[in-house]
């Protein structure tokens, strides 16, 4: 049993592995960024989801004008649901991926991509830039995501 704990404490002396937790650690910084971001909108816009949320600004009937939607909110909203929709696959896929033994010159450049294209997609979906940035931005990563996903597998099933 401590022979294998052992083994488990290495995973930080592997250089791969710190890199994928590095990045991996910026794009879900990036992601919990999202909801305080989402949290400045429903204050400023004074638009909000929950009744709870509208005391600050009255009860009852004063209160439920701010129970409304707001196209800046929503947007933000979007952009954190995509996100999900792309870091969770990317940290699952991104550990196995670095447990598969890639060359760290080729992990580095997955991973770096990868948080850059995330940044560039959150910054095409706030200011809003014209397409096809923020639509190539989600690609470039989801890309990178299934190249990862395919080096998993070519290992461990020798495709």
């Amino acid at each position: 049993r401590r022979g294998e704990m052992a083994k488990l404490t290495q995973l930080i002396d592997n250089e791969v592995f710190r890199a994928y937790a590095t990045y991996s650690a910026i794009v879900l910084l990036k992601m919990m960024l999202m909801s305080l971001i989402t949290t400045y909108f429903r204050i400023t816009r004074k638009a909000f989801a929950n009744p709870e949320d509208t005391a600050t600004f009255g009860k009852g009937e004063s209160a439920k004008k701010y129970l409304k939607t707001d196209p800046d909110v929503e947007r933000v909203r979007r952009c954190h649901l995509n996100d999900l929709e792309n870091i969770v696959p990317f940290v699952g896929i991104g550990l196995l991926y670095a447990l598969s033994g890639p060359e760290l010159s080729t992990a580095l450049l997955h991973f770096r991509i990868f948080a850059g294209a995330r940044i560039f997609h959150t910054f095409a979906y706030l200011i809003p830039l014209p397409q096809p940035g923020r639509g190539l931005s989600f690609a470039v990563g989801y890309s990178v995501t299934f190249s990862m996903a395919y080096k998993v597998l070519k290992t461990a099933w020798l495709l």
